[in-house]
Order: structure tokens, then C-alpha cells, then sequence
């Protein structure tokens, strides 16, 4: 691609593209009669706007990439561009759903590590229910399921485990059995799409929990040890086999 004249972003769709690439976007997503720009947001975008995802940002009439990977888009509602990478380090970024693993407890904060560059930090009261008397049992080496807050450059992530209502909407701390471990973040959206076949494929085969972080973590617990190795094994092999490799591993697991 040459980065000073662009492309048409809904031709590369697909493709590969490199950090320096310029992405030009169709007129319909240029500067508005209001003199607006594009609305880089994680949230839901009102109808004709677009949402600029992981590994892009803005440059003037498009985007620039700013990760080596796949150009993917979604045209529902104002439609959403992003760079599919195998990125294993996280960058927090606000209203992530994340697995943080408390590494320390200063005063009323814990100290959580979320594989970024610096720790995240929890207040005691950001917990369901939580008084200055009625304090959560969090101990050193506890895995959190929470989200963040408060995320950018020049502040320290801060985490909670409540919702806008106050409610824990399935945060707070994990149980201490199960087995936690990486993958790259790539594969993590996938299983966190709608209507993710891997995960469909993996509930027929064997009950269990599963907590999905977006900073790459992955919590499961099945009914024995055996199974919740099997899953283990299932997930971390999903990077790089087929679909059709996928489903044949199923099969012999099940006996069928």
C-alpha cells in the first residue's frame, strides 16, 4: 500500500496491512455539516456514524493502521473498522472486561496485574455491596473478573466490579479452582463474537465455566480435572487449526 496517497478501506478489507497504511474512507464518513469528525469510540454508534477499532486511529480524510494484521469491518448500525492481530500484550482500555491477578493490598486499593506495561488498581468499595465495614474477602494471588473504569496514558488503570446500577453483572473475584492461562487477544474477540461456533462446539462436548478476559486471559473449570484440561488443550490449539480440524477433534473427543 503506499501510506501518503491510501487506499479505499472497503477494498482492503481482508487484506494485510502494516503500521503507516492510510485507509481512505468512503465520503459519507467525512466531516459532517457540523464540522464533526469521526467518532472513535468502544461503545454503540448512533445510525451513519463509524467506530474505529483495535489498530487504527484517525488521520484527516481516514485511518491510519497502527498494528500489522487483517483489515476486518462490520457494517451493522454506522459500521466499524479494525486490524485482526495475533497481539499478545494488552493495552487497557476503558470498559474492558479484563482477569486481573492481585499481586498486593495498599491500604484501601489492591494492586492488580492485567498484563500491561504498569498495575491496575481496585478499591475495596468498588465490589456489589461493599461498606466500610462490610469488606470483600480479596487476598493476595485472588484472580478479579472486572472492568476498567478509568484507562489512558496518563493515569493509572483503575479497575471496578460493578456496573453503572452498582450491580456485580457477574464480576467480582473467581473461584479458586479452575485453571487460568494466555492467548493471544486476536482469539479472544473471536470467542467473545456472537454466536462464537468454537465456544458452541465446546458446550456439547463437556459442562464447564468460562471467563473470558479481553486482555488475553482465559479462566475454565469443568466437572474433573481431565476435562478442564481437554478445553485447555481445545482452546489454545484453536489459533492455529481449521474449522474443520476443530470439529474433528470434537468428534474423536466425544466418540463420535
Amino acid at each position: 500500500m503506499a501510506a501518503e496517497r491510501g487506499f479505499a478501506a472497503e477494498a482492503c478489507v481482508g487484506q494485510v496491512v502494516l503500521p503507516g497504511d492510510l485507509l481512505l474512507l468512503p465520503a459519507s464518513y467525512g466531516e459532517d455539516a457540523e464540522g464533526e469528525r469521526l467518532r472513535l469510540s468502544a461503545g454503540a454508534a448512533p445510525a451513519g456514524r463509524l467506530l474505529c477499532g483495535p489498530g487504527l486511529r484517525r488521520s484527516g480524510a481516514g485511518l491510519l493502521v497502527t498494528k500489522c494484521g487483517l483489515l476486518r469491518h462490520r457494517p451493522a448500525g454506522g459500521g466499524a473498522y479494525w486490524v485482526d492481530s495475533q497481539q499478545k500484550r494488552y493495552v487497557p482500555v476503558k470498559g474492558d472486561h479484563v482477569i486481573g491477578i492481585v499481586t498486593a493490598k495498599a491500604g484501601d486499593v489492591f494492586k492488580l496485574d492485567v498484563g500491561g506495561s504498569e498495575p491496575a488498581s481496585l478499591s475495596y468499595l468498588a465490589f456489589e455491596g461493599a461498606t466500610k465495614r462490610n469488606r470483600p474477602n480479596v487476598q493476595v494471588g485472588d484472580l478479579i473478573y472486572g472492568q476498567f473504569l478509568v484507562a489512558n496514558k496518563d493515569m493509572e488503570p483503575e479497575m471496578v466490579c460493578i456496573d453503572s446500577s452498582g450491580k456485580s453483572s457477574g464480576m467480582g473475584i473467581i473461584g479458586q479452582d479452575g485453571f487460568l492461562f494466555k492467548v493471544s487477544l486476536g482469539l479472544i474477540r473471536k470467542l467473545l463474537a456472537p454466536k462464537s461456533e468454537i465456544i458452541q462446539e465446546l458446550s456439547q462436548l463437556y459442562p464447564f465455566e468460562l471467563v473470558l478476559g479481553m486482555n488475553g486471559r482465559i479462566w475454565v473449570k469443568a466437572k474433573t480435572v481431565q476435562q478442564t484440561l481437554v478445553i485447555v488443550n481445545i482452546l489454545e490449539a484453536c489459533e492455529y487449526m481449521t474449522a474443520e480440524q476443530r470439529r474433528q477433534a470434537l468428534a474423536k473427543l466425544s466418540g463420535n
